[in-house]
């Protein structure tokens, strides 16, 4: 499984709802933030 890592800040600071609605508006991909404000996003799993 590969996953990608973007550094929003200090460019973009989501908030908790802007993060909820890029989950709802792209639910194919598995979004996740860190600590440090990092978007990581995960490849799809299944087959």
């Amino acid at each position: 499984m590969n996953s990608y890592t973007i550094e929003l800040n200090p460019i973009i600071d989501l908030t908790d709802e802007q993060f909820f609605q890029l989950c709802q508006k792209n639910q194919d991909l598995r979004f996740e933030r860190n600590a440090k404000g990092y978007l990581i996003i995960m490849s799809p799993t299944g087959g």
